[in-house]
């Protein structure tokens, strides 16, 4: 049977994004091939929403690369306690507050991974981008502490997590909401001398991590300059624009 549907006369820009262009139509209906294509997509994202994250096994994987890890949980008890109490995600639970309150740190900066709205992102970018991001840390004098693995957390949890260990830098690395063409896609956020009651306007972010969008190399080296120049003007968030693009291109 012939094929009866028609391509769109865009169908070549395609090759330049995974965004849902030229689809093409079949009458006055999308092509089956797209709708199938769609739920397909719908349904991958939802995956990462709901997968369970697997500290246990990622523990596993960075103690064999040298890191030291801590686990954490939030007071969100759940994944759908976390999903309709976005406020219980932005506090550790008592235990685990009491727990890294009585680790015994001294760093410079400390990494918190946390799973945020996908799993798969965690599981996937995690680890390679904090192999990268210590390498380049070290050889800039950046002592990294241990890295904080916490379940059902939300970016704020970083504050309270970076106030227990008394690190000067918190790095928060957390899944980023799953958009229909990116499942896997991690977030950075760094905060200069973190503490509870950090707005969102103290952070900087560089999101997009993942193999069809931001290396992790050239995350780790924009996340890098960022340290140094927290560092150095004792700031972050708004305050701190990422000019590291132009300082590579003198």
């Amino acid at each position: 049977m012939s094929d009866i549907s028609q391509q769109d006369s865009w169908q070549k820009l395609k090759c330049f994004t995974a965004a849902r262009i030229a689809l093409g139509r079949c009458g006055v209906s999308l092509p089956t091939r797209e709708v199938l294509r769609f739920g397909i997509a719908h349904a991958q994202a939802r995956d990462a929403v709901h997968l369970p994250f697997d500290a246990e096994a990622l523990a596993a994987r960075l103690t064999a690369h040298g890191f030291t890890t801590l686990m954490a949980q939030s007071q969100a008890c759940d994944r759908p306690t976390y999903l309709r109490r976005p406020d219980l995600g932005r506090k550790l639970a008592p235990a685990a507050r009491q727990a890294l309150c009585a680790a015994e740190t001294s760093c410079d900066l400390v990494f918190m991974v946390g799973d945020g709205l996908s799993s798969r992102a965690v599981h996937e970018q995690a680890e390679p981008f904090l192999i990268e991001a210590r390498s380049r840390l070290e050889k800039e004098g950046i002592s990294v502490g241990p890295v904080v693995l916490a379940r059902q957390a939300r970016v704020a949890l970083g504050d309270e997590v970076a106030e227990c260990l008394q690190a000067k830098l918190v790095v928060v690395l957390i899944g980023e909401r799953p958009g229909l063409s990116s499942p896997d896609s991690l977030g950075l956020y760094l905060t200069w001398q973190a503490h509870v009651g950090c707005s969102d306007a103290d952070r900087n972010c560089i999101s997009n991590i993942r193999g069809a969008g931001l290396s992790h190399a050239l995350a780790a080296q924009k996340m890098t300059w960022l340290v140094l120049q927290a560092r150095h003007l004792g700031l972050s968030g708004v305050n701190l624009k990422d000019e590291s693009d132009l300082i590579e291109a003198q």
